[in-house]
């Protein structure tokens, strides 16, 4: 990691304050209290990944909660993914509760009210994700705080296995590689996310919550497939198309013309990528799923604004 702080490096008199200066900087402004006044310790080393802030924490029992003071003098928009690796505690965010332990992970908002109350020592990865990184994979995430991904459950633990090596690749990787681990990353805590929200109906606000968290991971897992429309996916979701349109239509979009905006989505990320510099962009576009070029090649530039060579020579 780039940076650490640890409190064994000050008087013990002075670790608790140091902590809590470090804790807010390292992390999102907050209250932390903790009974361990004298001598409390704790460490945590900073870095990024394509992207991602990667805060690594071990630490003595304590308490954080991010109030409203906190929230108005702020201006960042990112989510928090944490994963606990060792020690437990609870968080809780908009009603809901998720013990964090053995591996648990769990989301919260900065922009919300948010508690996370440990009550053993603790070691934990925290990764600062920007909010439409996440949502464009997920969905408003509004529903799914303090949502508990039980690493007891294969697609969580994954993710959670994951997310803990993260600390140790911030410093190793060049800036390719660590961008494309990034973006990996994001599409396990995506596919974590939906489908344990899709088992925990307390965690959303509405059945059509769910069944929009639905379409969206049956999109993502059937994009390349140039067979996929907006019937196949309905149905295999077990709605239709009326119906799943209409579920799209908060968000200013249709069945239709989602499936499009995902499959330019990765095929802007295809180009903007140099170690595909080498594919050709036909390649990039049917396997995406797109069956005619000259289709693709308008949609992307309606969309982005250049056509698809001239967007790749620009970032070249």
């Amino acid at each position: 990691m780039a940076i650490r702080f640890s409190t064994d490096e000050v008087h013990l008199r002075d670790r608790l304050s140091y902590w809590r200066e470090v804790a807010t900087k390292g992390f999102v402004g907050h209250r932390f209290h903790t009974d361990f006044v004298a001598g409390y310790r704790g460490t945590v080393s900073l870095g990024s990944l394509g992207g991602l802030g990667i805060a690594a924490y071990e630490c003595d029992p304590g308490d954080i909660r991010r109030e409203t003071e906190h929230i108005s003098s702020s201006d960042s928009d990112d989510l928090l993914i944490c994963t606990q690796l060792a020690g437990h505690g609870i968080a809780t965010q908009d009603g809901r509760l998720a013990k964090v332990e053995n591996g648990n992970l769990c989301i919260l908002d900065p922009r919300r009210p948010f508690t996370a109350l440990m009550h053993s020592a603790t070691k934990s990865v925290v990764v600062q994700v920007p909010r439409q990184r996440l949502e464009v994979r997920v969905g408003s995430t509004s529903g799914l705080t303090a949502l508990l991904m039980d690493a007891r459950r294969p697609l969580p633990s994954l993710a959670s296995g994951f997310l803990a090596m993260l600390p140790s690749c911030t410093e190793t990787l060049d800036e390719v590689a660590a961008s494309r681990l990034a973006e990996q990353a994001l599409d396990l805590i995506a596919l974590a996310l939906t489908t344990e929200a899709e088992k925990s109906a307390v965690a959303l606000s509405s059945p059509r919550a769910c069944t929009l968290l639905r379409l969206k991971c049956e999109i993502e897992a059937r994009l390349s497939d140039p067979e996929l429309r907006p019937s196949t996916v309905a149905e295999a979701v077990g709605i239709s198309v009326r119906y799943a349109n209409a579920l799209l239509s908060a968000e200013g979009t249709s069945l239709e013309r989602y499936i499009v905006q995902r499959r330019l989505e990765r095929c802007r990320g295809a180009l903007d990528d140099p170690v595909q510099a080498g594919r050709s962009i036909s390649d990039i576009a049917f396997g995406w799923g797109f069956s005619d070029l000259s289709h693709f090649g308008r949609r992307f530039k309606s969309a982005f604004g250049s056509a698809p060579r001239d967007y790749r020579r620009q970032r070249a």
